[in-house]
């Protein structure tokens, strides 16, 4: 009942505030004010196939906005101002990263600068669930991708990342 009370609340705010409920999930301000005007939603389905489908229609600078919406693997703070809903969220789905050993989060930080410098963006991927360790293979691993293909592979981690974060916000 809750995510219909929230999935109705949404469908009925002013076309900015909506943008800006979705903002939370996924920094791209073109996606949000997007998927806000693809409204009224029947159903959570339905808002997670247009939220889909409208991040596969976006360009690499959106992805890219939404990639600095991120901190870093093992940081707090993102290069974009964000809502403190998304800073809690993000806090949370990192988690794994904060629980590890000091060599492992230093590890993390230097293989986060040498992908930033070889990719000009943050490593971004959805950590819920994941280790400290299994991040920094993931990063370790993707650093072989040419920048083109390792952008498409940022921008399906941020789809699974919003994915995730509707779920947040339908259910709180």
């Amino acid at each position: 009942m809750r995510m219909e009370a929230a999935l109705s609340r949404i469908n009925s705010l002013p076309a900015e505030e909506a943008a800006a409920e979705l903002l939370k999930c996924c920094g791209s301000a073109r996606w949000a004010a997007r998927v806000a005007a693809a409204r009224p939603f029947g159903d959570s389905h339905e808002l997670h196939e247009t939220a889909e489908r409208v991040w596969w229609e976006m360009g690499a600078e959106d992805w890219l906005e939404a990639i600095r919406a991120h901190p870093k693997i093992g940081e707090r703070k993102a290069q974009a101002r964000v809502s403190e809903e998304a800073s809690r969220w993000s806090e949370g789905e990192q988690s794994g990263a904060r629980a590890a050993r000091p060599e492992v989060l230093d590890a993390l930080a230097e293989a986060n600068r040498a992908y930033e410098e070889k990719f000009g963006h943050i490593f971004i991927v959805c950590a819920t669930g994941k280790t400290a360790g299994e991040m920094l293979a993931l990063l370790r691993e993707r650093m072989a991708n040419e920048p083109g293909d390792e952008l498409r592979v940022a921008a399906l981690e941020q789809s699974r990342i919003t994915r995730l974060r509707l779920e947040k916000l339908l259910s709180e």
